[in-house]
């Protein structure tokens, strides 16, 4: 898990480096981090993460999550993977649907297992200059049960 991490975040890291547009383009390239907290079956457990979005045009995009909750599913670990396209009906506002994959890590007391997942997930940028900070909510559906995760996430758009 660690060796993901950092390579997550050193892709992350070089991304300026990869591309970069011209004065008065709208950025493609929206990378961040994010903190906040996952609410499941009545516990809420801190949750982290980084995400990834490439902006083909101004009103649509695709992207990756990952994110972690260390205490997740009664104290066992939960790790997400998900893909998600996004609509921006406005500059501000980021709407997703995504699909992807929970881990549940054993910690010697569980069972390790996958489960598949949906989110749906809006977002509202409020842009600082080269950064933005983005309050989000999102709704995971997985195994017929539903969690809310609210985050915050500071981004980078180049």
């Amino acid at each position: 898990m660690f060796k993901k991490l950092v390579l997550t975040a050193g892709l992350l890291a070089a991304l300026p480096a990869l591309a970069a547009h011209g004065e008065g383009e709208e950025p493609k390239h929206i990378p961040g981090i994010f903190v906040g907290a996952t609410h499941f079956d009545g516990d809420t457990d801190f949750s982290w993460g980084l995400e990834y979005e490439y902006k083909f045009t101004s009103n649509w995009g695709a992207g990756l999550v990952f994110e972690k909750t260390p205490d997740g599913h009664d104290g066992a670990g939960t790790e997400l993977h998900i893909a998600e396209v996004y609509y921006h009906p406005t500059n501000e506002i980021r709407l997703g649907l995504g699909y992807g994959e929970e881990e549940v890590d054993a910690h010697g007391h569980h069972h390790s297992f996958d489960e598949h997942l949906w989110r749906a997930s809006a977002a509202y940028d409020f842009h600082l200059g080269k950064f933005a900070i983005a309050p989000t909510i999102a709704v995971d559906h997985v195994d017929g049960e539903n969690a809310t995760v609210f985050e915050l996430a500071f981004l980078m758009p180049f």
